[in-house]
């Protein structure tokens, strides 16, 4: 992709739809969340994900998007895989589990994207500080996302909490724009340099997903062409909100 091509700045319009796409995609991660129970099946989270949408109108992006299509509604990431683990009738949660739900919503021409990561049941308290890392990671990018800062502010800030806390980021992966594509400019790394990258403006919906891992910041590619696992095998996680840049605060559209 030419990200710099693919920069749409959003009026106040376009972002109260998205806003509404956001609340949507918000409902139904909340929803997928009180599956997340030992014996519970992959491809059940992504049913109850489908059920949510069809109540509101809505689709998921994910569903057919790539080569090969991808096949389900949501994404089921679970202990070492990153992202874009795909849902099975045949993969069960087992107690102990890390994990990562990433959810797109296309609602009235626009999409929304978040993630979250969660235990299932009782989790060790390393798998636990990972996932409290990995959200603050979110909130501390989100924390930069003003006008008047760059990309480089909000890249930096998520590498440095991240690596602060001795874990890892992505340098495959990263945040990017969304609104009527599921992926726009800017593109936005977990890690980088302040006062470099695109100016930020009001306007500008980024989908900031930090992307985290215990043992190394290398990944690789599972055979299913999708399934994005941490090299080592190492336990991973992934919090993910789509923020509005305003003339104020950063507006979280991604949220209840």
């Amino acid at each position: 992709m030419d990200w710099a091509r693919q920069i749409n700045i959003k009026n106040p319009a376009e972002i109260a739809i998205m806003r509404e796409a956001g609340r949507i995609n918000a409902t139904v991660l909340a929803t997928v969340r009180e599956h997340l129970k030992p014996g519970v099946s992959t491809a059940e989270l992504d049913a109850a994900a489908e059920d949510v949408l069809k109540k509101y109108g809505a689709v998921s992006p994910f569903k057919g998007y790539g080569y090969p299509p991808f096949p389900n509604s949501i994404t089921v990431s679970i202990n070492e895989e990153l992202v874009h683990g795909i849902p099975s009738a045949t993969r069960k949660l087992k107690e102990g589990d890390i994990v990562s739900i990433d959810c797109g919503t296309f609602f009235e021409g626009y999409v929304a994207d978040s993630a979250f990561s969660a235990g299932v049941g009782e989790i060790s308290p390393k798998a636990s500080k990972l996932l409290d890392v990995t959200e603050q990671a979110l909130y501390a990018g989100i924390a930069k996302m003003r006008s008047g800062n760059r990309t480089g502010d909000v890249s930096e800030a998520i590498q440095k909490y991240v690596e602060g806390n001795g874990f890892h980021v992505t340098r495959e992966y990263t945040g990017h724009g969304v609104g009527r594509q599921m992926h726009e400019g800017p593109q936005v790394p977990n890690y980088g340099t302040a006062g470099t990258g695109m100016l930020l403006r009001p306007g500008v919906v980024i989908a900031l997903e930090p992307m985290v891992l215990i043992g190394t910041h290398k990944t690789k590619v599972s055979k299913d062409k999708w399934t994005v696992v941490s090299a080592d095998g190492s336990l991973t996680a992934h919090f993910e909100h789509s923020i509005a840049v305003t003339e104020g605060d950063p507006l979280i559209l991604t949220i209840l």
